[in-house]
């Protein structure tokens, strides 16, 4: 009789098995039909004119790379005594803060940092 309730509840869990990737199945076939659909109810004549359209709303170049979001910080720079001279010299040459730190590959900031710290900082007053 044990033997006989483990046998149905195996026999219960596989129809259970069945059952569930019949439904994982139907639910695909739906979703595949309804995103298919997409483009017409958004009004485009083709599927690559709404892809295109997609990526421009979610800010993705074509070859799916994302756009620097507005206010992202970017990964540090790390400031070395190489950087240190390559600012001092820039200063020293006449460059503006802002071409100091384009040459320079860091912020504005980080130059202000920098000149502060050589000494480069005209006092105010």
């Amino acid at each position: 009789m044990l033997g006989n309730m483990v046998t149905n509840k195996i026999k219960e869990l596989t129809a259970t098995k069945a059952k569930v990737i019949k439904l994982e199945k139907s639910i695909a076939a739906q979703l595949a039909r309804e995103l298919a659909a997409l483009p017409r109810q958004y009004g485009f004549a083709s599927t690559p004119a709404f892809l295109k359209a997609v990526r421009a709303a979610a800010g993705k170049s074509k070859g799916g790379a994302a756009k620097p979001a507005a206010g992202k910080r970017r990964k540090r720079a790390v400031i070395t005594a190489d950087t240190k001279a390559k600012v001092k010299a820039l200063v020293a040459a006449g460059k503006t803060g802002a071409e100091v730190a384009k040459a320079a590959g860091i912020s504005l900031p980080s130059v202000q940092n920098i000149k502060k710290e050589l000494g480069l900082v005209k006092k105010r007053g």
